[in-house]
């Protein structure tokens, strides 16, 4: 089941204090950034926080479960969703924390002829 795409900006203007949110649809499903950095994903209408030790203090004791088969577990944020200034510090804490994304490879050119 895809996720709803009005859920999706909810979800991003509850966190819109942790810094320049946006989201973006992947295989029909949600990737949640924050100052480009991905943070959350969505999946079948649930938000799932990637883990980091800034995030997992601030919950104290976190449900963690897979976004999809095979994946690695995530923080499954399920009863804080309302709570803007709580996600917010969340997603902020979480983005402080990740790496930044690594540069994307140039693409190679198509030539023709000879």
């Amino acid at each position: 089941m895809a996720s709803d795409q009005g859920f999706v900006d909810y979800l991003c203007d509850q966190m819109r204090d942790a810094g320049q949110v946006r989201s973006r649809k992947m295989f029909g499903e949600f990737a949640i950034y924050c100052d480009d950095k991905v943070v959350a994903l969505v999946c079948d209408d649930r938000l799932f926080v990637k883990q980091t030790g800034g995030g997992r203090a601030f919950i104290g004791e976190p449900v963690e479960a897979p976004p999809y088969k095979g994946a690695r577990p995530h923080f499954l944020i399920e009863d804080r969703i309302d709570d803007r200034g709580w996600l917010s510090e969340l997603i902020a804490l979480t983005q402080h924390e990740l790496p930044a994304p690594k540069p994307k490879k140039p693409k190679k050119s198509a030539r023709g002829g000879s």
